[in-house]
Protein backbone atom coordinates (compact mmCIF):
# COMPACT_ATOMS: atom_id res chain seq x y z
CA UNK A 1 0.00 0.00 0.00
CA UNK A 2 2.97 2.45 0.66
CA UNK A 3 4.17 1.62 -3.07
CA UNK A 4 0.58 2.36 -4.28
CA UNK A 5 0.18 5.75 -2.35
CA UNK A 6 3.74 6.47 -4.39
CA UNK A 7 2.63 5.46 -7.73
CA UNK A 8 -1.16 7.33 -6.97
CA UNK A 9 1.08 10.51 -5.57
CA UNK A 10 -1.71 10.44 -2.94
CA UNK A 11 0.05 13.06 -0.59
CA UNK A 12 -0.54 16.47 -0.22
CA UNK A 13 0.74 18.86 -3.16
CA UNK A 14 2.64 21.20 -1.53
CA UNK A 15 4.69 18.70 0.55
CA UNK A 16 4.21 15.29 -1.95
CA UNK A 17 7.65 14.23 -3.92
CA UNK A 18 5.83 12.18 -6.20
CA UNK A 19 3.25 12.95 -9.25
CA UNK A 20 -0.47 12.55 -8.73
CA UNK A 21 -1.29 9.67 -10.92
CA UNK A 22 -5.44 10.11 -12.32
CA UNK A 23 -7.05 6.88 -13.95
CA UNK A 24 -5.77 7.57 -17.21
CA UNK A 25 -2.36 8.31 -15.94
CA UNK A 26 -2.36 5.47 -14.03
CA UNK A 27 -2.74 3.04 -17.09
CA UNK A 28 -0.22 5.15 -18.58
CA UNK A 29 2.11 4.48 -16.28
CA UNK A 30 1.73 0.82 -16.10
CA UNK A 31 2.05 0.45 -19.85
CA UNK A 32 5.37 2.11 -20.02
CA UNK A 33 6.64 -0.38 -17.75
CA UNK A 34 5.79 -3.00 -20.15
CA UNK A 35 2.38 -4.21 -18.82
CA UNK A 36 -0.91 -4.53 -19.82
CA UNK A 37 -2.77 -3.03 -16.85
CA UNK A 38 -5.99 -1.06 -17.50
CA UNK A 39 -7.47 0.87 -14.72
CA UNK A 40 -10.55 -0.16 -14.13
CA UNK A 41 -12.25 3.12 -12.04
CA UNK A 42 -11.96 1.53 -8.63
CA UNK A 43 -10.15 3.18 -5.60
CA UNK A 44 -6.46 4.14 -7.58
CA UNK A 45 -4.42 2.92 -4.28
CA UNK A 46 -6.19 -0.60 -3.58
CA UNK A 47 -6.12 -1.11 -7.62
CA UNK A 48 -2.05 -0.84 -7.86
CA UNK A 49 -1.72 -2.67 -4.20
CA UNK A 50 -3.50 -5.14 -6.28
CA UNK A 51 -1.34 -5.05 -9.36
CA UNK A 52 1.83 -4.67 -7.91
CA UNK A 53 0.55 -8.09 -6.25
CA UNK A 54 0.26 -9.53 -9.31
CA UNK A 55 3.77 -8.42 -10.74
CA UNK A 56 5.47 -10.12 -7.19
CA UNK A 57 3.90 -13.37 -8.78
CA UNK A 58 5.61 -13.07 -12.32
CA UNK A 59 8.61 -15.67 -11.97
CA UNK A 60 12.12 -14.65 -10.76
CA UNK A 61 15.39 -15.81 -11.03
CA UNK A 62 15.67 -16.45 -7.39
CA UNK A 63 13.94 -15.47 -4.07
CA UNK A 64 16.56 -12.40 -3.47
CA UNK A 65 15.39 -10.70 -7.07
CA UNK A 66 12.48 -9.79 -7.79
CA UNK A 67 10.54 -9.95 -11.24
CA UNK A 68 11.91 -8.03 -13.92
CA UNK A 69 8.66 -6.18 -14.42
CA UNK A 70 8.96 -4.58 -10.58
CA UNK A 71 11.84 -3.28 -11.66
CA UNK A 72 10.56 -1.89 -14.25
CA UNK A 73 8.09 -0.31 -11.76
CA UNK A 74 10.39 1.57 -9.55
CA UNK A 75 12.60 2.78 -12.27
CA UNK A 76 9.40 4.42 -13.95
CA UNK A 77 8.77 5.83 -10.26
CA UNK A 78 11.75 6.85 -9.52
CA UNK A 79 12.10 8.90 -13.08
CA UNK A 80 14.58 11.52 -12.26
CA UNK A 81 12.34 13.97 -14.64
CA UNK A 82 9.46 13.72 -12.17
CA UNK A 83 11.31 15.07 -9.39
CA UNK A 84 8.55 17.32 -7.32
CA UNK A 85 9.52 19.59 -4.00
CA UNK A 86 13.14 18.95 -4.51
CA UNK A 87 15.91 18.16 -6.90
CA UNK A 88 16.23 15.44 -9.47
CA UNK A 89 18.68 13.42 -7.43
CA UNK A 90 15.04 13.21 -5.35
CA UNK A 91 16.56 12.60 -2.09
CA UNK A 92 13.06 12.78 -0.12
CA UNK A 93 11.50 10.43 -2.65
CA UNK A 94 14.28 8.01 -2.40
CA UNK A 95 14.05 8.03 0.93
CA UNK A 96 10.14 7.32 1.53
CA UNK A 97 10.84 4.58 -1.16
CA UNK A 98 13.36 2.70 0.90
CA UNK A 99 11.50 2.77 4.34
CA UNK A 100 9.08 0.80 2.47
CA UNK A 101 11.53 -1.31 1.02
CA UNK A 102 14.10 -2.09 3.31
CA UNK A 103 11.66 -3.93 5.30
CA UNK A 104 11.82 -6.71 2.57
CA UNK A 105 15.42 -6.58 2.64
CA UNK A 106 15.99 -4.02 -0.56
CA UNK A 107 17.53 -0.72 -1.11
CA UNK A 108 17.09 1.52 -3.86
CA UNK A 109 19.51 3.86 -5.25
CA UNK A 110 20.72 6.05 -8.58
CA UNK A 111 23.74 4.96 -10.38
CA UNK A 112 25.65 6.48 -13.09
CA UNK A 113 23.46 6.01 -15.68
CA UNK A 114 20.58 8.65 -13.65
CA UNK A 115 18.17 5.20 -13.27
CA UNK A 116 16.87 3.95 -10.16
CA UNK A 117 17.83 0.75 -9.38
CA UNK A 118 16.98 -2.11 -6.31
CA UNK A 119 19.51 -3.63 -4.09
CA UNK A 120 19.25 -6.69 -2.20
CA UNK A 121 21.00 -5.50 1.30
CA UNK A 122 21.70 -8.75 2.78
CA UNK A 123 23.69 -10.14 -0.81
CA UNK A 124 24.85 -6.80 -2.08
CA UNK A 125 23.38 -8.13 -5.50
CA UNK A 126 21.96 -5.38 -7.92
CA UNK A 127 18.87 -6.18 -9.50
CA UNK A 128 18.29 -4.53 -13.25
CA UNK A 129 15.33 -3.97 -15.11
CA UNK A 130 16.22 -5.17 -18.16
CA UNK A 131 19.38 -7.50 -17.98
CA UNK A 132 19.34 -8.31 -21.03
CA UNK A 133 22.85 -8.59 -22.80
CA UNK A 134 21.51 -8.41 -26.10
CA UNK A 135 19.75 -5.06 -25.81
CA UNK A 136 20.94 -2.18 -27.23
CA UNK A 137 23.54 -0.20 -25.36
CA UNK A 138 23.58 3.84 -24.05
CA UNK A 139 26.33 5.66 -25.17
CA UNK A 140 27.91 5.76 -21.80
CA UNK A 141 27.86 1.51 -21.92
CA UNK A 142 29.09 1.89 -25.19
CA UNK A 143 31.99 3.55 -23.63
CA UNK A 144 32.30 1.45 -20.61
CA UNK A 145 32.26 -1.37 -22.95
CA UNK A 146 35.34 0.08 -24.92
CA UNK A 147 37.18 0.46 -21.51
CA UNK A 148 36.88 -3.08 -20.40
CA UNK A 149 37.90 -4.35 -24.20
CA UNK A 150 40.67 -2.00 -23.82
CA UNK A 151 41.23 -3.51 -20.36
CA UNK A 152 40.62 -7.44 -21.43
CA UNK A 153 43.77 -6.56 -23.94
CA UNK A 154 46.19 -6.35 -21.83
CA UNK A 155 45.36 -7.83 -18.69
CA UNK A 156 46.52 -11.36 -17.39
CA UNK A 157 45.06 -14.37 -17.02
CA UNK A 158 44.79 -14.17 -12.88
CA UNK A 159 43.47 -10.29 -13.45
CA UNK A 160 40.69 -11.79 -16.14
CA UNK A 161 39.63 -14.29 -13.36
CA UNK A 162 40.04 -11.70 -10.42
CA UNK A 163 38.91 -8.43 -11.46
CA UNK A 164 36.34 -9.41 -14.40
CA UNK A 165 35.13 -13.14 -13.50
CA UNK A 166 34.34 -13.50 -9.70
CA UNK A 167 32.69 -9.84 -9.86
CA UNK A 168 30.80 -10.54 -12.73
CA UNK A 169 29.67 -14.29 -11.49
CA UNK A 170 28.91 -12.69 -8.03
CA UNK A 171 26.70 -10.28 -9.53
CA UNK A 172 24.47 -12.90 -11.88
CA UNK A 173 23.68 -14.17 -8.45
CA UNK A 174 26.37 -17.23 -7.65
CA UNK A 175 27.34 -18.24 -4.25
CA UNK A 176 30.71 -18.68 -2.67
CA UNK A 177 32.03 -17.69 -6.08
CA UNK A 178 36.01 -18.59 -5.27
CA UNK A 179 38.79 -18.66 -7.42
CA UNK A 180 42.13 -20.95 -6.89
CA UNK A 181 44.76 -20.30 -4.51
CA UNK A 182 42.33 -19.60 -1.35
CA UNK A 183 42.61 -21.26 1.72
CA UNK A 184 40.32 -24.42 1.30
CA UNK A 185 43.06 -25.63 -2.16
CA UNK A 186 39.76 -27.56 -3.55
CA UNK A 187 40.23 -26.03 -6.85
CA UNK A 188 42.58 -28.19 -8.24
CA UNK A 189 42.10 -30.76 -11.15
CA UNK A 190 41.10 -28.41 -13.87
CA UNK A 191 39.13 -25.84 -12.09
CA UNK A 192 40.13 -22.14 -12.04
CA UNK A 193 37.16 -21.14 -10.42
CA UNK A 194 33.84 -23.06 -8.76
CA UNK A 195 30.84 -21.84 -7.73
CA UNK A 196 27.12 -23.14 -7.12
CA UNK A 197 23.61 -20.85 -7.94
CA UNK A 198 20.69 -21.86 -6.16
CA UNK A 199 17.52 -22.85 -8.22
CA UNK A 200 14.47 -21.20 -6.91
CA UNK A 201 13.56 -25.16 -6.00
CA UNK A 202 15.94 -24.19 -3.63
CA UNK A 203 18.12 -27.31 -5.40
CA UNK A 204 21.60 -26.21 -5.60
CA UNK A 205 23.83 -26.97 -8.98
CA UNK A 206 27.71 -26.43 -8.95
CA UNK A 207 29.63 -24.96 -11.45
CA UNK A 208 33.53 -24.93 -12.61
CA UNK A 209 35.21 -22.63 -14.39
CA UNK A 210 38.14 -23.27 -16.75
CA UNK A 211 39.65 -19.76 -18.26
CA UNK A 212 41.84 -18.26 -20.71
CA UNK A 213 43.40 -14.98 -21.93
CA UNK A 214 43.31 -15.03 -25.16
CA UNK A 215 41.48 -16.90 -28.30
CA UNK A 216 40.84 -19.64 -28.27
CA UNK A 217 40.65 -21.76 -31.41
CA UNK A 218 41.40 -25.67 -32.89
CA UNK A 219 45.31 -24.89 -34.98
CA UNK A 220 47.16 -27.99 -34.47
CA UNK A 221 49.79 -26.24 -32.60
CA UNK A 222 49.29 -23.62 -29.74
CA UNK A 223 50.51 -20.44 -31.15
CA UNK A 224 51.78 -16.74 -29.70
CA UNK A 225 48.23 -15.37 -28.13
CA UNK A 226 45.97 -18.20 -28.80
CA UNK A 227 45.47 -21.26 -26.56
CA UNK A 228 44.47 -24.45 -27.98
CA UNK A 229 41.30 -26.30 -27.39
CA UNK A 230 43.19 -29.77 -26.76
CA UNK A 231 45.16 -28.12 -23.63
CA UNK A 232 41.86 -27.60 -22.12
CA UNK A 233 40.37 -31.01 -23.07
CA UNK A 234 42.09 -32.99 -20.16
CA UNK A 235 41.16 -29.98 -17.64
CA UNK A 236 37.52 -29.80 -18.35
CA UNK A 237 37.32 -33.84 -17.97
CA UNK A 238 39.11 -33.64 -14.97
CA UNK A 239 36.73 -30.67 -13.67
CA UNK A 240 33.38 -32.65 -14.89
CA UNK A 241 34.95 -36.05 -13.09
CA UNK A 242 36.56 -34.70 -9.54
CA UNK A 243 33.87 -34.08 -7.11
CA UNK A 244 34.96 -30.89 -4.83
CA UNK A 245 33.95 -30.00 -1.38
CA UNK A 246 31.52 -27.76 -0.52
CA UNK A 247 32.39 -26.17 3.55
CA UNK A 248 28.76 -24.62 3.72
CA UNK A 249 27.22 -28.47 3.63
CA UNK A 250 30.52 -30.13 5.02
CA UNK A 251 29.90 -32.70 1.70
CA UNK A 252 31.49 -33.54 -1.74
CA UNK A 253 29.90 -33.17 -5.02
CA UNK A 254 30.32 -33.32 -8.62
CA UNK A 255 30.09 -30.08 -10.63
CA UNK A 256 27.31 -30.31 -12.83
CA UNK A 257 28.27 -27.73 -15.18
CA UNK A 258 31.48 -26.66 -16.76
CA UNK A 259 32.04 -22.99 -17.75
CA UNK A 260 35.05 -22.19 -20.95
CA UNK A 261 35.80 -18.57 -20.48
CA UNK A 262 38.17 -16.98 -23.18
CA UNK A 263 39.28 -13.26 -22.45
CA UNK A 264 38.91 -13.50 -26.79
CA UNK A 265 37.17 -15.58 -29.55
CA UNK A 266 35.72 -19.03 -29.04
CA UNK A 267 36.04 -19.68 -32.36
CA UNK A 268 33.14 -22.72 -33.75
CA UNK A 269 35.84 -25.36 -34.90
CA UNK A 270 37.06 -25.01 -31.32
CA UNK A 271 33.40 -25.71 -30.06
CA UNK A 272 32.76 -28.15 -32.37
CA UNK A 273 36.36 -30.05 -31.82
CA UNK A 274 35.92 -30.62 -28.57
CA UNK A 275 31.74 -30.99 -28.88
CA UNK A 276 32.97 -34.44 -31.01
CA UNK A 277 35.62 -35.16 -28.49
CA UNK A 278 33.45 -35.71 -24.90
CA UNK A 279 30.36 -37.98 -24.66
CA UNK A 280 26.57 -36.99 -25.29
CA UNK A 281 26.54 -36.45 -21.71
CA UNK A 282 29.67 -34.44 -20.81
CA UNK A 283 28.81 -32.77 -23.78
CA UNK A 284 25.55 -31.38 -22.14
CA UNK A 285 27.69 -29.99 -19.21
CA UNK A 286 29.78 -27.62 -21.24
CA UNK A 287 28.95 -23.56 -21.64
CA UNK A 288 30.95 -21.37 -23.29
CA UNK A 289 32.01 -17.60 -22.97
CA UNK A 290 33.83 -15.77 -25.30
CA UNK A 291 34.90 -12.22 -24.94
CA UNK A 292 31.64 -10.69 -26.49
CA UNK A 293 29.61 -12.71 -23.73
CA UNK A 294 31.98 -11.73 -21.02
CA UNK A 295 31.62 -7.71 -22.16
CA UNK A 296 28.25 -7.72 -22.95
CA UNK A 297 27.15 -9.29 -19.66
CA UNK A 298 29.68 -7.03 -17.41
CA UNK A 299 28.03 -3.78 -18.98
CA UNK A 300 24.42 -4.62 -18.65
CA UNK A 301 24.59 -5.92 -14.87
CA UNK A 302 25.79 -2.75 -14.34
CA UNK A 303 29.08 -3.58 -12.15
CA UNK A 304 31.90 -0.74 -11.89
CA UNK A 305 34.87 -1.18 -14.27
CA UNK A 306 38.34 -2.71 -13.07
CA UNK A 307 40.54 -0.55 -11.60
CA UNK A 308 42.78 -1.21 -14.61
CA UNK A 309 40.38 -0.14 -16.88
CA UNK A 310 39.48 3.34 -15.13
CA UNK A 311 41.32 6.55 -16.94
CA UNK A 312 44.14 7.39 -15.35
CA UNK A 313 43.91 10.79 -13.41
CA UNK A 314 46.47 13.38 -15.58
CA UNK A 315 49.13 14.62 -12.68
CA UNK A 316 48.58 18.21 -10.90
CA UNK A 317 51.26 20.95 -11.61
CA UNK A 318 52.33 20.91 -7.52
CA UNK A 319 55.17 23.73 -8.95
CA UNK A 320 54.78 26.88 -6.82
CA UNK A 321 55.48 29.87 -8.54
CA UNK A 322 58.16 32.23 -7.50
Amino acid sequence: MQLADMICGNFKAEESHFAYRSSSRLTEFFRDCDTDYEHDGSTRNYWVAEVLSQILLEPQANAQTPPATFSRVIRALMDQEDALNEGKDRPGALAMLNGALAREGFEAFYAEDRQCYLRHIATNTIIAATANPHRPFSAAEVKKREQLTAYLDLASEDELIQEVLLPLFRQLGFHRVTAAGHKDKALEYGKDVWMKFTLPTQHVLYFGIQAKKDKLDAAGASRESNANVAEILNQVTMMLGHEIFDPEIGKRALVDHAFIVAGGEITKAARNWLGNKLDATKRSQIMFMDRDDILNLYVVSNLPLPRGALPETPPQDTDIPF
